[in-house]
Parts: C-alpha cells; sequence; structure tokens
C-alpha cells in the first residue's frame, strides 16, 4: 500500500488509569511490554494531567483541545447535546481522514458523532433509557449460556475485586480490541485513518479475566494505599460498596489493586494484539502511523482513603501518557524521550492536527506535543490547572495548579488550601500549608491560580485573588449553555428543513 504524506494518526485511551501504572514508570507490579515498547520507540510525559478528572469532561477536553471553562464541562454534570465550534475527528474529517472510534465515546447523547465518520460503543455498566451499547448487543447475542454481563455483582463504582465470570473473549476489553482490528481492516484505503480505540477499564468494575487476576493477586510487590497526615477525616469504614471515601483492609486493597494491575495488563496485551494485525495486514500503514496512549484521569485506589476519581490528588489527577513516532519521520523526532514538561490532555488535539499537517482552530488551548518533543516549542507553558466542580459532597469543589514538582489545591466552596512538594513526597503525604516556610510558595501558587481564573473570566479569581463560591455554583461553566444554545438551533434547522 502506498504510503500516504499525512500519517495515520491512532488514539488509544484507558478509562481510569493511574499515571504510575506503567512498567515504563517504575511500578513494582505492573506489566504494560506492549505499551513501554510504544513509549521506547517515541515519547514518555512524566508529568501528564487531567484538566476535570471524570470521564465526561476529561473527553470534552481530548475532544476539543479546550480548557475545561471554555469546553463548559466542570463536572459530571449535564447530559445535553453540544455543538463545538471544532472537534479533533471534525477537523481531521475535513482533512480527508477517514474518522472513527471505538469503545467508550462517553458522549452526550450517546449516538453524537461529534465529527466521526462512524463509531462502535461500548458504554459499559450504562443501559440509558433508548440506548443499548454496540458491546451489549454483541454480547447478547454471543454468550453461551444463562447469565448476564454484571452476575458478578461487582457494582459500577465498587471497591471491591473479582476475577470476571465472562469467557475472556465476551469481557468488554477483548471486544474493544477485535472492534478495532475490524475498524482497520474496513477503512478507506484511499484516506488516511484517525482512529480512537477507547477501552472502558481498568475502570471499576475491577475484573480482569482469570489468568490477569491471577498475575496479580499473590504478587509480593502491590503497594499499600498511601495515606496522608491530613486523612484522618476519612480515616471510617462507610457500608456502602460504592462509597468514593472509605478507610478499607489492607487485604481489600490488596485484592483491589489486584485486579486494577490485572486490568491494566488485559489491555496492554490486547493493544499488542491490535498492534499485530495491523502490522501482519499492513507493515506499511503501521511504520506510517502517530500512536498516542494516555488516559482520561486515574484512580486513587484507597490513597488517602479515597477511591475512585474527581479528586486533585495525583492518583486521580496525573495519567500516562506515551507516544511512537512515525516511522517515515526518520531522526527529525528523537526516540525514547523522557519529558518533564507539563503536559494535559487539552495537548492531544493540536498534537494530531500538527503531525496531519493542519493548524489548530483559534478555539484551541492546547499546544501540540510535536513542538515539544522535536525541539521547536519556544516557550512551553510553567504549569497546568485542574479542577472539578461539586460531586460528592460540599467539600468536593476544587482547582489545582502543578509544575510536576510542586502542586496547590484550592477548594472552592469551603476555601481550605493544600500544598505539596512532589520532589520529595511524590504520595501526597505530607500537607505543607501550615509550614512557615513554604508560605511565600504557596503564594506564588494561590496567586498563578487566581490569574488564570481572572483571565477566562472565571468568578472564582477577582483583582489578583482567589474568590470562595457558594455551594452548588459552577456546575458548569456559562460556555456550557452557549454550545448546548448553538446545538439547538442546529437542530431546529435540520428539523425545519
Amino acid at each position: 500500500m502506498a504510503r500516504y504524506r499525512k500519517p495515520h494518526l491512532l488514539l488509544i485511551t484507558t478509562d481510569q488509569q493511574r499515571g504510575d501504572c506503567l512498567g515504563c514508570e517504575g511500578h513494582p507490579a505492573v506489566e504494560t511490554p506492549y505499551v513501554d515498547q510504544i513509549a521506547e520507540k517515541g515519547a514518555r510525559f512524566r508529568h501528564a494531567y487531567t484538566s476535570v478528572p471524570s470521564c465526561t469532561p476529561a473527553r470534552a477536553g481530548i475532544i476539543t483541545g479546550m480548557d475545561p471553562w471554555n469546553h463548559g464541562r466542570l463536572t459530571m454534570t449535564g447530559n445535553d447535546p453540544l455543538d463545538y465550534p471544532a472537534t479533533l475527528p471534525g477537523e481531521l474529517s475535513d482533512a480527508g481522514y477517514h474518522t472513527r472510534l471505538v469503545g467508550k465515546a462517553h458522549h452526550a447523547p450517546q449516538r453524537t458523532l461529534q465529527g466521526f465518520h462512524d463509531t462502535c460503543l461500548d458504554e459499559s455498566g450504562r443501559r440509558d433509557a433508548g440506548f443499548i451499547s454496540d458491546y451489549h448487543a454483541h454480547f447478547d447475542r454471543a454468550k453461551e449460556g444463562e447469565y448476564g454481563y454484571r452476575d458478578h455483582s461487582i457494582e459500577w463504582n465498587s471497591w471491591m475485586a473479582r476475577p470476571s465470570h465472562l469467557p475472556e473473549h465476551l469481557h468488554p476489553t477483548y471486544w474493544t480490541a477485535s472492534e478495532a482490528i475490524r475498524a482497520v481492516e474496513t477503512r478507506d484505503p484511499t484516506r488516511p485513518l484517525f482512529l480512537w480505540m477507547s477501552f472502558a477499564r481498568p475502570h471499576s468494575p475491577y475484573d480482569p479475566p482469570q489468568a490477569y487476576w491471577d498475575m496479580y493477586v499473590d504478587h509480593p510487590h502491590i503497594p499499600a494505599a498511601h495515606v496522608g497526615d491530613w486523612a484522618a477525616r476519612y480515616d471510617r469504614p462507610v457500608a456502602d460498596v460504592n462509597a468514593p471515601r472509605t478507610r478499607r483492609s489492607d487485604r481489600e486493597i490488596h485484592r483491589g489493586r489486584a485486579g486494577y494491575y490485572g486490568n491494566i495488563s488485559f489491555i496492554d496485551h490486547q493493544i499488542g494484539r491490535v498492534l499485530y494485525e495491523y502490522g501482519k495486514r499492513d507493515p506499511e500503514g503501521l511504520a506510517n502511523t502517530l500512536i498516542v496512549f494516555t488516559s482520561d484521569h486515574g484512580d486513587m485506589m484507597g490513597d488517602h482513603h479515597h477511591w475512585r476519581k474527581t479528586y486533585p490528588y495525583e492518583g486521580s489527577a496525573r495519567i500516562p501518557c506515551v507516544v511512537q513516532w512515525p516511522t517515515a519521520w526518520g531522526e527529525d523526532v528523537p526516540r525514547g524521550q523522557i519529558l518533564n514538561e507539563p503536559i494535559e490532555l487539552r495537548d492531544i488535539m493540536p498534537t494530531f492536527l500538527d503531525a496531519a499537517g493542519l493548524d489548530a482552530p483559534d478555539s484551541v488551548d492546547g499546544e501540540s506535543l510535536l513542538s515539544l518533543c522535536n525541539g521547536t516549542a519556544s516557550d512551553w507553558r510553567p504549569f497546568v490547572q485542574g479542577e472539578h466542580t461539586q460531586c460528592y459532597d460540599h467539600e468536593h469543589g476544587m482547582q489545582y495548579v502543578t509544575d510536576g514538582d510542586e502542586k496547590y489545591i484550592w477548594f472552592h466552596h469551603t476555601g481550605e488550601e493544600q500544598f505539596f512538594d512532589l520532589r520529595t513526597d511524590p504520595h501526597e503525604c505530607h500537607d505543607l500549608t501550615r509550614d512557615p516556610r513554604t508560605a511565600e510558595r504557596i503564594d506564588v501558587w494561590r496567586k498563578r491560580l487566581a490569574q488564570v481564573n481572572e483571565e477566562r473570566g472565571d468568578p472564582r479569581g477577582q483583582g489578583g485573588q482567589l474568590v470562595p463560591q457558594p455551594e452548588g455554583a459552577l456546575r458548569l461553566s456559562p460556555n456550557y449553555s452557549r454550545w448546548r444554545d448553538a446545538a439547538a438551533a442546529r437542530m431546529g434547522d435540520w428539523q425545519g428543513s
């Protein structure tokens, strides 16, 4: 097959994978040989973060390249159709790419294309009214007995874990890889391909196939949960299996991590399966493919008695990010780089557009990682900012700023602050806000966050100061209404035509 001047583009995402959970990150237990191989052929970013650590808003950042204030989603709230000024698949479609998504999208409404030519969806445990995902339809057709997808009794957001009761080939992770192979095989051969392969794991339920459970359940080096000197207020067991904050026993945490790590290794092996089949069928096409691997957010996994996501701490906010450059690029971009600059999900869209020879639209707030890796970035950002508005309780609304070495956290309903030196305390066990030696550094970061808010018209920054907001405020930014109204107008025009 003739090589395209534009590279093929492959975006691989997982759901809820911590930034430290890769073999190439030096994790003491997790095995990810195929993702590690991708990093060896490109770059690994040590300080990659999500700007909003939950599914829907994080994915809005991926698909639009926008700051969360600008795309409007500051939490999971909001299921309206939105008409963004530009999306990654939309721009690539307009430029001649065949654009496809397989796996988890988490759009609203579920079948919204957002510029993709076609999607094949796994929305995991969600069976909303009028919507059955393609995975569920496949499962119901292919299952070999009278059992259901969720018959293992592990809730969707539970901290519990066990091996899957499903045959490996019916697990959603296997299905997503199979559909990705099918998407490569059935693509338009006259166009370059953009494929988003989006796995719905390692997000709970922590239910890997038996073989992957066995890899970790007796593993001697699964780390214990880290508990900070500030976390005593959460040091209590809660009888809810979905509790976002609860103290669990060492054994429960070990089993939870065994299931979580098993999901990660299963995904990694399926990535290897996809790349093998792609290379067997079209070796020249694979050689001309830019690959980005990342996740939408992390998982606390019991650290500080916290579970799941939506938190500013490293387990929730820091994500993996590795890239593999096309072979055809030769030595124009160095291989095997390990970069320390702070990056975030909004950088994915301009990276792919840059690789395709396209300018980023004015609505895009991110920057191309390619410019960082090939040395053409003249002035990379000094820090990233993230946030999540109220979710589990009134304490929950927060913002954070970090450069990967230090992190400042502000809770915008309570006014509380936290500050961590990540160089000496990577697990955020020691809150330094009461240490007089850090007062000057905290003030620097406090002013940085206030400036970010003020510049984007966010009421949380006024006159160079951070301004607390009443409980319930800022569930969404004003821009959410802007894109919702644009979608309503477009749909009205279509319905009236």
